[in-house]
């Protein structure tokens, strides 16, 4: 990105928010945050009303704006992924949204770039997602935003229904799926919701303050287990690949030897683990620890024993 379409893209960014700081910014742009305040200083130099607040960082002054800026062929081209994503990952209606906002920008592109982003969109594809449908993300997100009291109707892993009512707080995805997250007033604790066990939202009038206590990134790290142990094991290239693809506590050091890829793999327990990799068969074999080869013989048994009855 060259100095104009950075100073540009900083005025879009304060433009989206009341304030930001010098440490947000240089963050959000990968940027140092001696650049931001050079780059500061340049917009203001060329007549853009930037202030700046002790403890709040940077603002516009009010009234200010923009023209509406067009998208470019690239910015449509990157959406246009985004959405092809979104149907394979969030529900019906979101979607739609998505797609409206993708056919405004392409109404607004010359003929040429219309007809190279049809065919891009031709040319994509990913296979379609055989999970639960999530519930409604448009509705759980308008309850975060606007900060208002959710009715759930929800079955808990053990095929229980519940009604409860929610404070919501955030949106967060691991493990395949949404999880809305919320202060259960039921049972008076945050509690993690997985959105394609909720069956019915009602949204309530009532306003519900934010929760300072509650941090959507502290929440996930909490909710992946940190992975403190590690296993060497010996997979075929084919494998290995699988391996790489699935496994999500993480990898450490990879070696080839021998036409076999030797993979360190990260793990909070060796049960999990130990399941996981009885799926590959004689495709990876565990080198050490000895521990995880004594919990998947023991797994091995449990099979034998399982299918000689």
């Amino acid at each position: 990105m060259n100095r104009v379409d950075r100073l540009l893209a900083l005025i879009l960014f304060l433009q989206s928010r009341r304030s930001a700081t010098a440490e947000l910014m240089a963050e959000h742009f990968g940027l140092s945050v001696r650049t931001i305040y050079r780059d500061m200083a340049a917009l203001a130099e060329a007549g853009v009303p930037v202030l700046a607040e002790a403890g709040a960082g940077y603002r516009l002054m009010k009234g200010y704006l923009l023209p509406p800026v067009n998208f470019s062929e690239q910015e449509a081209m990157a959406l246009s992924t985004g959405l092809l994503l979104a149907q394979r990952m969030t529900s019906p209606g979101y979607t739609q949204l998505m797609q409206s906002a993708l056919d405004k920008i392409k109404a607004v592109l010359p003929n040429d770039s219309k007809d190279r982003l049809q065919h891009l969109v031709r040319a994509m594809a990913a296979p379609l997602s055989t999970q639960p449908p999530a519930a409604d993300l448009t509705l759980l997100q308008r309850a975060i935003t606007h900060q208002q009291l959710l009715r759930l109707q929800y079955q808990d892993a053990s095929w229980q229904q519940s009604e409860r009512e929610v404070e919501p707080a955030g949106l967060i995805y691991y493990l395949g799926r949404w999880h809305f997250i919320g202060w259960c007033r039921l049972r008076q604790d945050w509690r993690d919701f997985r959105t394609d066990r909720i069956s019915a939202i009602e949204l309530l009038s009532e306003k519900v303050p934010a929760r300072p206590d509650f941090s959507a990134q502290e929440f996930l790290q909490s909710c992946v287990p940190t992975p403190e142990l590690s296993a060497l094991i010996r997979f075929a290239p084919v494998a290995a690949d699988r391996a790489k693809r699935e496994w999500w506590q993480g990898f450490g050091q990879e070696s080839h030897h021998e036409q076999q890829v030797q993979l360190e793999l990260k793990t909070s327990d060796w049960r999990s683990l130990a399941s996981w990799l009885l799926s590959f068969g004689t495709s990876a074999e565990v080198l050490q620890p000895s521990a995880l080869i004594d919990e998947i013989r023991q797994q091995s048994q449990q099979l034998l024993q399982l299918y000689a009855r």
